[in-house]
């Protein structure tokens, strides 16, 4: 049996440094072919625009024609409807970067004849507290002309995943050509009012800024996108692989002999490097809250900080490690487990839960993680098995013993009383 468990050993720390090394380039390439499979184009059934633009969230694109003799804008935005019954929207904010104050073109089927139709709304404080229904009122910006209409043309049937394009003729102000640009959908309308879009990572970063002239889009975007990729990408590794890994070695290569102190060094290193990595995790999280005013993840957040302050709990609690032979030792044993078990519980439920955020929840990266994942609580359950394989052998031995030290003494007894 404790063969068995040099063997199990061995497996773990090589399936732990495979999946350390294999779940970062899971993330990669599902982000690569995200990328790689979103495409833009300056052309429809009507017109042709001079330049265009991946938009990074919902499949979403933006083609676009800038007249800068008298800076008017031509531009079309290309969305897909996620119901039958939901709604595309594409607005320009003209003061900032968000969804308060953006001026608005939403299409969805008609509720009376279910015809395509494409209504302007101003979207105030209130429509993002949710106070009243959002209504359709005139724009207060130089919107010259709109239509939208279905790919496939009037006859097109709105479904889920229907192309919709939204055209729209701007009058910008002259000499700034940077517009803050803004879309989302949703899934149903109540009469003439749009109901509120999913609130996933990605519906809630649809907001680009971008130059009309140049094309170019602004910085800050994309430095969210790498920040998300590098906080997710961390999390997973520490708080989603290596909490629970260091948790696995001290439950189950501690009662291996011929390791010694061995084990306790191992799982310190982990935990250790686990805490730290997250907390660099931790931190990069902050900053992106820090750049995403007014947008919340609140079961996600809580769970981080959680998650955390039971991990520096666990760090700190090393100081007051009392020795073996202290009375408080099973006290401060007890502390320990409790607090350790429920840190990788929450770290492990979090990392699921910052996949629902960024919406990845069908994608590779959360394959891979799962993956990763189930090769440990495999490891776990063999290694569990063989825990209760030798306790029950020793069990067994130690009875065994145990009737051959009394059978032994009764023998004795008798003896002696014969001779007496």
């Amino acid at each position: 049996m404790l063969t068995i468990a040099f063997y199990i050993q061995a497996f773990i720390r090589s399936s732990s440094t495979t999946m350390v090394f294999l779940f970062p380039l899971f993330l990669f390439f599902s982000h690569l072919n995200a990328a790689s499979s979103a495409h833009c184009s300056t052309t429809t059934a009507t017109k042709t625009f001079q330049k265009c633009m991946t938009l990074p969230t919902q499949q979403a694109s933006i083609a676009w024609t800038f007249h800068p003799h008298n800076a008017t804008l031509d531009l079309c935005f290309f969305g897909t409807f996620i119901s039958p019954s939901g709604w595309v929207g594409w607005g320009i904010n003209p003061t900032s970067p968000e969804m308060t104050g953006t001026r608005a073109l939403v299409a969805f089927p008609d509720p009376n004849s279910g015809q395509l139709v494409l209504l302007p709304y101003i979207l105030d404080s209130t429509v993002k507290l949710q106070k009243s229904p959002l209504l359709s009122r005139p724009l207060d910006t130089h919107l010259i002309s709109s239509s939208a209409t279905l790919y496939g043309g009037k006859m097109a049937t709105i479904d889920n995943g229907a192309t919709v394009q939204i055209y729209a003729t701007v009058k910008l102000v002259p000499n700034r050509t940077k517009i803050h640009h803004v879309w989302n959908r949703g899934l149903y309308v109540q009469g003439y009012s749009p109901t509120i879009h999913p609130t996933t990572s990605n519906d809630l970063s649809s907001i680009t800024t971008f130059d009309v002239l140049s094309g170019s889009a602004a910085t800050q975007h994309n430095n969210m996108n790498i920040l998300k990729l590098v906080h997710g990408t961390i999390n997973a590794i520490s708080w989603g692989l290596l909490l629970p890994m260091g948790a696995a070695t001290a439950r189950y290569l501690r009662h291996i002999q011929a390791l010694g102190p061995t084990w306790f060094y191992v799982h310190l290193g982990i935990q250790l490097s686990a805490f730290f990595l997250g907390t660099v995790g931790f931190a990069i999280g902050i900053r992106l809250g820090e750049m995403s005013p007014g947008v919340t993840y609140g079961i996600h957040r809580k769970l981080g900080f959680a998650a955390f302050v039971l991990g520096a709990l666990q760090t700190l609690a090393l100081l007051f490690r009392p020795k073996t032979t202290h009375k408080f030792r099973k006290y401060w044993k007890s502390y320990h487990h409790f607090v350790g078990y429920a840190c990788v519980v929450l770290g492990v439920v979090n990392v699921f839960q910052g996949f629902e955020v960024m919406g990845e929840s069908r994608s590779y990266a959360k394959l891979g993680y799962c993956l990763c994942l189930s090769t440990l609580i495999g490891v776990c359950i063999a290694l569990e098995a063989n825990s209760w394989v030798i306790f029950c052998r020793k069990s067994k031995e130690e009875k065994m013993k145990r009737g051959l030290i009394s059978g032994s003494d009764k023998g004795s007894g008798i003896h002696s009383g014969i001779h007496s």
